[in-house]
């Protein structure tokens, strides 16, 4: 079993979370922020992955702190979790409608981080979510997992089905990525190793 346990403490926030890869989706999120445990529900579920996550943040300031942090220990939990990398497909990909809204998203396990989210919101907050901080979520998970993740906006006006479209299309590309593979052997690389 593919499995990590992460335990994050700062002045801003207080994080723990784990991750099983070869789960069932199950998952149990408490962020203090009610959008943003929606979001990370969608993203256990729709990848089969386990997650739980507690936060206690100082979401008296704002819900960067939160967010941010939250995509930190996660993508750390993702790189962990994954381990040496032999054998997983390591390119996953979709394309996810959600209503009005389809929705892009194309990840590869490389090791080597570059992360372009496009974020055509039109408002600035949804529930107790700040929009701005989708892009800061995924750029944190993709650096610490070592990403190369791309999200596009191909349609989309409702803002809440457009993120939710995101977390979506991440889920099922990463389910996608990590999926072991009987006819890979080894690293899936002609150099013969993945980026660290």
């Amino acid at each position: 079993m593919r499995i990590s346990s992460i335990q994050r403490d700062t002045a801003e926030t207080k994080i723990k979370l784990s991750l099983n890869l070869d789960g069932e989706g199950k998952t149990s999120i408490q962020t203090g922020i009610g959008f943003f445990d929606h979001m990370l529900t969608h993203i256990g579920k729709h990848s089969l992955s386990d997650l739980v996550v507690e936060v206690v943040g100082d979401l008296e300031v704002d819900c960067h702190h939160t967010v941010e942090d939250t995509g930190i220990v996660f993508g750390q939990a993702i790189k962990e979790a994954i381990g040496n990398k032999e054998g997983i497909n390591r390119y996953g990909q979709a394309i996810i409608p959600m209503d009005e809204a389809l929705i892009l998203c194309a990840i590869d396990l490389s090791g080597r981080p570059y992360i372009d989210v496009d974020t055509p919101f039109t408002v600035d907050r949804v529930g107790e979510f700040d929009t701005e901080m989708v892009e800061e979520f995924f750029r944190a998970v993709g650096v610490n997992a070592g990403m190369n993740l791309h999200i596009q906006v191909l349609r989309g006006k409702n803002n809440h089905h457009i993120i939710e479209g995101m977390c979506k299309a991440f889920a099922k590309a990463l389910l996608m990525a990590v999926t072991l593979n009987p006819r890979i052997k080894g690293v899936p690389s002609t150099k013969g190793m993945l980026e660290v």
